[in-house]
């Protein structure tokens, strides 16, 4: 099969398309012919070295996909040939074929087409896991993502709508805001004009926001911290504005907030699972009842990997970036 391979850690060009073995299947996994597969920014951490595949994991780039089941494992029950599905993957998605483990896969939601659901499976595991089993993110309560045009923010502001929260975003220009604000976000900040936590402040009456998802890392840890409710919760899924803060940790006791940080990859086979299975029964009926919507700003050919990780780190899309084998 074809595969995209990181010839060596560098620059997108060291992307390249060649030919591979086909991947082998466990008894508990099943086998997926790609009809496509979703970037994310973890993918490009791997392609620089930063990142690399747990052990025993495809060393291919690529963690959610969609396609047609080819073969399955002899103890997979749920599963079998020609399922349309798309899946939670721990690397391989960059690929014609890929090996998963049978917990990891779901149904294609009702509406949507074998090609987008490729856009689901990473971002609604993230963002299910931490701003809902995690941060427990209820009704009624304030949220705030930052990044709310990339791929995850896209999907936390649907689904934390969906819910019923009122939904704040952070992005860099008001046409990545107008689109936020299609999705449903009630209060949208550029942050290269505003400062947000005076923003959030302002709009919550003093008080901050129930709950925060942050990608940002070091660069924003006080300002989230300022901008949390009594009682609120802040959870760090990145660090793309560095690892290393110095924090004044007063407001953390004198409001009682709590601090969580987690990624998907590393987790479990188990772990995995459970948190795939939450998703089919609280986010799948969201995409069936159109409440939730696929966000795919382009499509590339396999072997325009290179040209696709160049788009994601010029952060000029909005959604989710697609590679088509």
């Amino acid at each position: 099969m074809k595969a995209v391979v990181i010839t060596t850690p560098g620059d997108p060009q060291v992307l390249q398309v060649q030919e591979v073995e086909n991947p082998e299947i466990g008894d508990n996994e099943v086998l997926i012919r790609v009809e496509a597969a979703a970037l994310n920014r973890a993918d490009t951490l791997q392609r620089k070295g930063f990142h690399p595949p747990p052990k025993g994991s495809s060393p291919y780039p690529g963690l959610e996909c969609s396609g047609i089941i080819e073969a399955v494992g002899k103890d997979v029950l749920r599963w079998k040939v020609g399922d349309q599905v798309c899946a939670l993957l721990s690397g391989g998605g960059y690929a014609e074929k890929v090996a998963v483990p049978a917990g990891q896969v779901l149904p294609i939601p009702s509406g949507v087409s074998l090609k987008d659901a490729a856009s689901f499976p990473e971002v609604a595991c993230t963002v299910w896991s931490t701003v809902f089993m995690m941060s427990r993110l209820s009704s009624g309560e304030t949220f705030l993502v930052h990044g709310g045009s990339s791929g995850i923010g896209t999907f936390a502001i649907q689904i934390a709508k969906y819910q019923g929260a009122r939904v704040f975003v952070t992005a860099g220009s008001e046409e990545k805001l107008a689109v936020c604000k299609d999705l449903g976000a009630d209060v949208c900040i550029n942050y290269k004009t505003e400062d947000f936590v005076a923003r959030v402040k302002e709009e919550t009456g003093g008080k901050g926001v129930d709950v925060i998802l942050d990608n940002i890392g070091a660069a924003y840890f006080q300002r989230n911290i300022d901008s949390i409710n009594v009682d609120g919760r802040l959870f760090i899924i990145g660090f793309q504005g560095g690892n290393v803060a110095e924090v004044n940790l007063t407001g953390l006791l004198a409001r009682r907030l709590t601090v969580q940080a987690a990624g998907l990859r590393n987790r479990s086979v188990e772990n995995k699972a459970v948190i795939v299975s939450e998703v089919e029964k609280n986010v799948w009926p969201a995409i069936a009842a159109g409440k939730v919507k696929a966000v795919v700003y382009k499509c590339f050919p396999l072997s325009e990997a290179a040209e696709a990780h160049q788009l994601m780190e010029s952060s000029k899309h909005v959604g989710k970036i697609l590679l088509i084998p």
